[in-house]
């Protein structure tokens, strides 16, 4: 049953879907251009928060390219903030809006600046890569709630057997561990945001083996369950496959090519992807009695 619909108009589905898509596509950019920041060697360049600077809350000269970078990525959260209100305005005013999808973009809302506190946690901690790994993770939980909120609008008809529901979930719960174990690659990497910031004294090739373990165990699980699948379900699962295989491409690319900026920019955009495609397809899994 949708929340009562008394003293608020009604929008169309057609105006929610098209807030859901902004949301979901603006939480999908910003860890790109997060990544940039850090890619570039611009994660101080502006060097304290909220303020870019402690006399100005705006980059000056001597900042360079490295604080436009920095404060251009900090100005694009102003933006997601106007789209998750305006999605929890445009789902408010949709009569058949349900509590959950309420309580979804509500909480992306309110995710959004929450996320800007962490990035100013990374700066004021000179970068730590700990707390830069939590600022990508929380990225990714809103790109999950986004999809789900999208998905719920126009939700997909697809089944699974218990058995074929429960490998795609296993898959899924390796594909977080495996994203996870990626933050903490980077964290013993090269591109550390600054020349000065720390890492995590981690070995980097150790790591690098033990995250590709967890992608190739996510990619053998994805086959099996396309095999158990049928109908739109497996479509998706092949959807999710090939996205897999592709990001699995660019990060034995980047890694054997001594991590060029573009391709690491391309392996964490990928991720979200990624994610966002193995959440739409946790959905469509659903299982039923055999």
């Amino acid at each position: 049953m949708g929340v009562s619909a008394v003293s608020r108009r009604t929008v169309s589905r057609a105006t929610v879907e098209k807030w859901a898509w902004a949301n979901l596509v603006a939480n999908t950019l910003i860890i790109l251009t997060g990544g940039a920041v850090r890619l570039t060697g611009s994660g101080l360049g502006c060097p304290t928060w909220p303020r870019c600077t402690d006399e100005s809350f705006v980059p000056h000269g001597a900042l360079g390219w490295h604080g436009v970078i920095e404060f251009g990525n900090r100005t694009l959260t102003y933006v997601l903030i106007v789209i998750a209100i305006g999605t929890v305005i445009a789902t408010w005013r949709w009569a058949d809006a349900t509590r959950t999808q309420l309580r979804l973009v509500l909480g992306i809302a309110l995710g959004i600046p929450f996320q800007g506190v962490i990035g100013g946690i990374t700066v004021l901690t000179d970068l730590n890569p700990w707390v830069v790994s939590l600022h990508l993770i929380l990225s990714m939980a809103l790109v999950v709630a986004a999809t789900v909120f999208l998905v719920s609008l126009r939700p997909d008809e697809g089944t699974a057997s218990p058995r074929a529901a429960w490998v795609v979930r296993i898959a899924y719960g390796v594909l977080l561990v495996a994203i996870y174990l990626g933050t903490i690659v980077t964290g013993s990497g090269p591109h550390a945001g600054d020349a000065d910031a720390p890492r995590n004294d981690l070995d980097p090739v150790w790591w690098s083996r033990v995250h590709a373990l967890s992608v190739w165990t996510f990619i053998i699980l994805t086959v099996v369950a396309i095999v158990l699948l049928r109908g739109q379900a497996r479509k998706v699962g092949l959807l999710v496959l090939g996205a897999g295989l592709a990001q699995g491409l660019i990060g034995y690319v980047q890694y054997f090519t001594d991590l060029p900026i573009l391709l690491v920019a391309a392996h964490l955009l990928g991720a979200a992807v990624l994610l966002a495609l193995a959440t739409r397809w946790w959905i469509v899994a659903r299982p039923v009695a055999s």
